[in-house]
Formats: C-alpha cells, sequence, structure tokens
C-alpha cells in the first residue's frame, strides 16, 4: 500500500506593519534632540543678539523680527534639507556674527548694517553655489574635522562640572543629581537617558528653586516675567538697507569670514565626524547663505550650519540608526519655527530656565559626540600628531586677528598634516 505524502504549504511570511504608536516610540529620541538642540540654542547664543539690540537701540519691534528672520531662516533650511536629503541638517544663527554685532551696531547705522547682512549673505550664497567650499573641504582630512568638532565641544562637557560652581541657589546639588540621575537612566536605557535627565532637572528646579539667582528680587522679577506672559504671534518688520563702502567692510566681510571659518566648516565638520561624508556641502552652504539673503531686511544677520547643537542631532543619542536621525533635523526645523512665530513671547519662556539646568543637559547630551570626535581624529596613525594640535588649538578658545579657535585649529592642523606628512615621505624615501 503507498502512501501519500503531500507536501507542506510554504506561506510567505506576513510582514507586520509598526503602529503609530510603535513609529512614535521609534521616532521619539530624536524629535527630542531636535528640541533640546532648540532649546540650546535659545537659552545661550540668542544672549548675544539681546546684547547686540540693546547697543544698538533697537526698538521691541525690530528685535523680535531679528529673533523672528533667524529662527524662521534656521527652520525652514534645516527642516527642508533634512527631509531632502534624509541627513540630519541642523542650521542656526551666525553665533560668533552675533558677538560681533555686541559692539559693531553701536557704531553702524541699522540700516547700513542691513546692507552688510546682504553683502555676507550674497558672499556665502556665491561660494556654496559655485562649489568652492565643497573643493576646499576635500583637502581636510576627515581626521582633523573630527578633532575640531572635539575641541569645540570639550568645553561644553566641562561646564558640566564647571556650573556646579555657581553662585545660584542649590545649583551644585541640581548638577550633581542631575548627573547621578543620567547614569542610571543610561544604565537603563541610552535612548532615553537625556530626555528623562532633562525633566529631572526641570522637576528639581520647579520644586526646590534649585538654579534660580541667588538674589530673590531677579527670581521674583523672571517669574513675573512669566507670569504676564501672552502669546501672540511676531510681525516681522523691513528696514531698507542703506549702502554704505565702509560698513560692507567694516561689518559685511567679518561676518562673511566668521560665518564660514566659525559656523560651516564646524557644521560640515560635526556632519563628517558623524559618517555623513556623502552630504552635499556645497548646497547646504548655498541654501543657509540664500535664506540669509532673503531674510537680512527683517534682520537676519546671518543663517548658517549649526555645529555645537548639530552634535545633539547626529550622534547616537538622537537614534541608534543613521539613517533615521534626519527626523531629529526636521523636528529641529519644525521647533524653529514654531517658536520663531512667537519670537517676541516664547522666548521669555527659554530663557528663564537656569544657566546650571542647560548647561548641564547640553553637556551631558554632548558627551557621545566628544567622545567619536576623539575616537575618529586618533584612528590614522600618520595623522595624530595634527589632529592632537587641531584638538588643543581649537579647546584653548583663542581668537587672533578677529578669527576663532575652530578656524585657527583647522588652519594649523591642515598646515601640520601637509608638513608631517611631506617629511615622513622623505624619509621613506630615502
Amino acid at each position: 500500500m503507498t502512501t501519500s505524502h503531500t507536501a507542506p504549504v510554504i506561506r510567505p511570511a506576513v510582514r507586520v506593519k509598526p503602529g503609530i504608536a510603535q513609529i512614535a516610540a521609534d521616532l521619539f529620541p530624536a524629535v527630542l534632540a531636535g528640541l533640546i538642540a532648540v532649546l540650546i540654542s535659545y537659552a545661550g547664543p540668542m544672549l548675544l543678539m539681546l546684547q547686540a539690540a540693546q547697543a544698538a537701540h533697537l526698538t521691541a519691534g525690530q528685535t523680535s523680527s531679528w529673533i523672528w528672520a533667524v529662527s524662521i531662516g534656521s527652520g525652514l533650511s534645516g527642516a527642508w534639507m533634512s527631509w531632502r536629503y534624509k541627513i540630519p541638517v541642523i542650521c542656526a544663527w551666525n553665533t560668533p556674527g552675533a558677538a560681533l554685532l555686541v559692539t559693531a551696531l553701536a557704531t553702524v547705522a541699522y540700516s547700513q548694517a542691513i546692507a552688510a547682512y546682504l553683502f555676507a549673505a550674497a558672499i556665502i550664497f556665491i561660494i556654496g553655489a559655485t562649489g568652492i567650499f565643497e573643493k576646499l573641504m576635500v583637502h581636510i582630512p576627515k581626521s582633523l574635522c573630527a578633532a575640531m568638532l572635539a575641541g569645540i565641544l570639550m568645553r561644553f562637557g566641562v561646564d558640566v562640572f564647571a556650573s556646579a560652581r555657581s553662585e545660584a541657589h542649590g545649583a551644585p546639588y541640581l548638577v550633581g543629581l542631575m548627573f547621578i540621575a543620567y547614569l542610571l537612566y543610561k544604565k537603563r536605557s541610552a535612548r532615553y537617558a537625556i530626555v528623562l535627565t532633562l525633566l529631572t532637572g526641570v522637576l528639581l528646579w520647579s520644586l526646590l528653586g534649585w538654579g534660580d539667582a541667588a538674589n530673590p528680587a531677579a527670581n521674583t522679577a523672571a517669574n513675573a516675567a512669566v507670569i504676564t506672559w501672552q502669546a501672540g504671534l511676531t510681525l516681522p518688520v523691513w528696514t531698507t538697507p542703506e549702502f554704505s563702502v565702509s560698513a560692507l567692510i567694516s561689518l559685511g566681510l567679518p561676518l562673511a569670514l566668521l560665518c564660514l571659518t566659525g559656523q560651516q566648516v564646524p557644521g560640515v565638520a560635526v556632519l563628517r565626524a558623524a559618517g555623513y561624508e556623502h552630504a552635499p556641502n556645497s548646497k547646504l552652504v548655498s541654501a543657509t547663505g540664500l535664506a540669509s539673503l532673503l531674510l537680512a531686511p527683517f534682520g537676519a544677520h546671518g543663517v548658517n550650519l549649526a555645529a555645537i547643537t548639530a552634535a545633539i542631532c547626529t550622534g547616537p543619542e538622537a537614534h541608534h540608526q543613521p539613517e533615521k536621525r534626519w527626523v531629529a533635523g526636521l523636528s529641529c526645523g519644525v521647533f524653529y519655527l514654531l517658536i520663531g512665530s512667537f519670537a517676541g513671547s516664547l522666548t521669555t519662556l527659554f530663557l528663564h530656565l537656569p544657566h546650571a539646568l542647560v548647561t548641564t543637559v547640553a553637556g551631558l547630551a554632548l558627551l557621545g559626540a566628544i567622545q567619536n570626535g576623539l575616537v575618529n581624529a586618533m584612528q590614522e596613525t600618520s595623522e595624530r600628531e595634527a589632529a592632537l594640535i587641531t584638538f588643543i588649538v581649537t579647546a584653548s578658545n583663542i581668537s587672533l586677528l578677529g578669527l576663532g579657535s575652530a578656524c585657527w585649529g583647522i588652519a594649523l592642523g591642515v598646515l601640520s598634516y601637509y608638513l608631517l606628512r611631506v617629511k615622513t615621505t622623505s624619509h621613506a624615501g630615502k
């Protein structure tokens, strides 16, 4: 008797699509990274803009328009390019340029400064559109970019513990408990360690007042400002540019130079250090230059690639899969647009957060980027000394001839790299 065997039917595996809740949970760290990047931008560098506005005696409308312009420019540029190229492109305003304006706007008419903004933006756009920037970056080794990034971020890691010396009420306890909380959270869940640390800091500050100014009157005034806060859309203010040769040379050229050396080059270095080596750097630079050009009449002194805040959104803390970190850039842009639309109102709330809290969150969020920068800087044996020089000079925070430490770090690092390489090659030939 013959027994027939029926071959088993092999059914194709059914791929279950993830639900909305699962997708949201997966992308939440990236969205949070974008929010932290925006928070740091408003809680720190924006103070320079407010100081410059006071020195220039700008009206409240002009000051709000300035913040609106750089926020909208950063938001639109970052969100669009992150979505377009599927990489975490983080944009911000020209922080070294804002520091320059603290003194420059006291001597240059605001309408002439607007013309200088247009001139600087046009230079950035042309350098990016012609591909000059891309050709320049080809000659800079990746190890030096990583070393420059580590040097830029080093002081933020140091500030985590330096802020514990603040005279603010309970600052040492706030920083200490946030650091311990970060270690405990990181051990349990590295993806959510930063958000939980941030929430812990906000909770300690809210309940115990840790981190507030030692002067009770200052706290009362700050609290009153938050209580009386009223939401309202910010209306941009147009300023007709007045072209002056002296203003273009004394302000426009330095703004362009500071933007390129202090922001665009480090911004590209962050992307390269994070593994996004094939990013269209020239297109990124030209796009930020175009945004600056369009928004200059409303007060934008410069929109560019971010470096410090970008490191938060390009590392593994944003997402463990590099191909999904572009969501951090998109969310960062959206938060910029949201806050920028209410620039005259919401900035008060961001500025109210204690300095110790903001610096601690920023430093802890950048630990991974600092570590990756140091590791990548020292990978190539033949480039280690040049990378070390780049790191030390950048971390020194020196400023010579109007150029910041990042510019000098990469310049001296490249010089050391090529000189040492020639020397090594000649010895090998002998």
